[in-house]
């Protein structure tokens, strides 16, 4: 299951489907421009067709073949910020497929900063688009065994690059204008971009870029945001600091930062949640983060994946 990045290439040049590493999560990747093998990718992971991918590069120059109009803002954010986790939402060349981006006339584009990830694309000459290695709505991964145990048998191979440095997926930004709009917060905070003048996505608008549908992320335990004023039986507790006075009755407790970091957090986060998943547990509860930077992307994550807010 697990191959090398010159078998993976031959793999996506057959038309094939392959589970690659980024520093965000890892992708499921398939040739961006075939219609057939993206629709594999949306077999494999279950996901509905109206769900738009993100489709990877491996230069700069390469996003001027996917699209059409390049605002002088998203040129500025591509040259500050990629290869890294990033993705711009650009109106898009006829050359991409409709399904690679769920209907709309736009493409989400980005650049990993993961070597292995560039290589891969480079040697397939092509883009790949590379939605998380994932069922659909279930959690993302963040190690070459977190996608065996999800698509192990659905797909055609497994690139193993160690675990991913970042953890959660990339902030998503398009553009009204010049204006930058920030439709899914992520690494690349609103304080980097605060020059520009950048706005927050409001809820209710539609479904303009991956990773904005309500429920996502999700583990198979009932995940509730917020702690509870009494702990039901067989609880676990995912931790953010200093832990709270009623941990010690929780029957699982896990921290994303002892120190209170949140990039430590936002490495840990799918790792630690998977850990928990597979506890047997009735409950997880997850704290809220410092609603700033970082923090709101891990926020935007665990609301994403959870049942309800406490």
């Amino acid at each position: 299951m697990y191959i090398s990045i010159d078998k993976a290439a031959e793999v996506l040049k057959g038309g094939g489907i392959v589970a690659i590493p980024t520093e965000t999560v890892y992708g499921l990747a398939a040739n961006a421009l075939d219609e057939i093998a993206v629709s594999k990718v949306f077999a494999a992971k279950e996901r509905p067709f109206f769900d738009p991918l993100i489709v990877h590069i491996s230069e700069l120059d390469e996003l001027e073949n996917l699209a059409v109009e390049i605002p002088k803002n998203a040129r500025g954010l591509a040259e500050k910020f990629w290869p890294g986790p990033l993705t711009l939402v650009l109106p898009k060349r006829k050359n991409v497929p409709d399904l690679t981006t769920g209907g709309l006339q736009t493409v989400a584009v980005r650049m990993p900063k993961k070597q292995i990830a560039r290589d891969i694309i480079k040697l397939a000459g092509f883009p790949l688009a590379a939605p998380s290695a994932n069922m659909f709505q279930h959690l993302s991964p963040t190690s070459a065994e977190h996608v065996l145990e999800q698509l192990g048998g659905r797909i055609d191979g497994i690139v193993d690059g160690g675990v991913c440095e970042v953890g959660i997926e990339s902030t998503v930004i398009g553009f009204e204008g010049e204006t930058p709009v920030i439709y899914r917060p992520g690494a690349v905070t609103g304080e980097m971009i605060k020059d520009m003048g950048y706005r927050e996505w409001g809820m209710g608008g539609g479904n303009p870029s991956p990773g904005l549908l309500d429920k996502h992320y999700s583990p198979g335990t009932p995940l509730f945001l917020g702690l509870p004023s009494e702990v039901p039986q067989n609880s676990g507790l995912l931790a953010f600091g200093e832990l709270p006075a009623n941990s010690a009755a929780f029957a699982k407790v896990l921290n994303l930062s002892e120190r209170g970091d949140a990039t430590e957090a936002a490495a840990n986060l799918y790792r630690l949640l998977h850990e928990l998943d597979s506890f047997g547990l009735n409950r997880i509860f997850a704290v809220i983060l410092p609603k700033e930077g970082l923090g709101n992307a891990i926020n935007d994550r665990l609301s994403r994946a959870g049942t309800a807010k406490i």
